[in-house]
């Protein structure tokens, strides 16, 4: 059986990081590799995480490349510093050097030439906002028939977003953070004919990260990698955190564990609701997870960090 060809699009969040190292561990993927988008993050520190985390895998022939793009309304600095305790974990500091190369071109136009010179289309896994993918298409539109299907963690359909309003006072929230972050841009792949999968708040509300199951990552940490993922949970188990890009990047290995349902959508850019994905009849068509096995997910990624 051939390889799925993905390539991922992080934004260096804490689950950004878990994300990435749950597809490393996936025998039927190739990943060609991994674009950092500076938006969940502060970005040397999660260039530096990333490319030492594949280190550790020892997949230190994935490239990793920083994009450049920015996005409209910031991640809050509280979000954003978690970037480098993550780069610090002494699990990822047992060396001098890095391995991993970290390419000089931006992410965005490392991405145009991953997918021109892929021998088929690729799978974009996108765990963050959608703005690098965007800016690739502006850059080059002949890439968008290269581009196999999105999975994206990202939107909030029939739920409420996770843009506090206290937070922000310009959004009234209805807004999930990575279409929040720049609404024009996922609303420029609203505009595309790309199939996208989309793992919502809807969904991901309903996969908590509790303390059951960190415990349970402690209980293998003689594995690197669950010592990693076990660490990386507990630094967030004080706050509300789900399983939100781990949920979504499982599906390339699972989508058994999942039922989708195909809605009609739109991105709305402005006002109080700006980064709202609104169902609306006549509506661009998108795929949602709206059920998954979290049974079957729970068992899969804790054998998936025990190898």
């Amino acid at each position: 059986m051939s390889k799925q060809l993905v390539l991922m699009d992080h934004d260096g969040g804490v689950d950004d990081y878990l994300a990435t190292m749950l597809l490393m561990t996936m025998d039927h993927i190739q990943p060609l590799g991994i674009v950092v988008t500076p938006a969940d993050c502060y970005a040397e520190p999660a260039v530096s995480a990333t490319r030492k985390i594949l280190d550790l895998m020892g997949r230190s022939d994935i490239r990793v490349a920083q994009s450049t793009v920015r996005g409209i309304n910031p991640f809050p600095q509280l979000y954003r510093r978690d970037s480098f305790v993550v780069d610090h974990l002494p699990i990822l500091n047992q060396s001098e050097t890095i391995r991993t190369p970290l390419l000089a071109e931006p992410g965005q136009d490392f991405m145009i030439k991953v997918l021109q010179e892929a021998p088929e289309p690729v799978t974009l896994m996108v765990t963050g906002p959608l703005t690098t993918v965007a800016t690739a298409l502006d850059k080059a539109p002949d890439i968008e028939a290269k581009i196999q299907r999105i999975v994206w963690m990202g939107g909030a359909l029939n739920v409420g977003g996770n843009v506090e309003k206290n937070w922000e006072p310009g959004q009234d929230g209805s807004a999930e953070w990575n279409v929040y972050w720049d609404p024009i841009s996922a609303a420029r792949i609203w505009q595309t004919q790309i199939e996208i999968i989309m793992c919502p708040l809807d969904l991901t509300n309903t996969v908590p990260v509790t303390s059951e199951i960190v415990y349970k990552m402690g209980k293998q940490r003689h594995h690197p990698i669950s010592d990693l993922a076990g660490q990386c949970y507990a630094l967030v188990i004080p706050q509300d955190y789900y399983f939100w890009d781990v949920l979504a990047t499982a599906y390339l290995a699972h989508p058994e564990f999942y039922e989708l349902r195909e809605w009609e959508t739109e991105i709305i850019t402005t006002g109080l609701s700006q980064g709202r994905t609104q169902i609306v009849p006549g509506g661009r068509k998108i795929f949602a997870m709206v059920q998954v096995d979290k049974e079957a997910f729970y068992t899969y990624i804790l054998q998936q960090w025990a190898r």
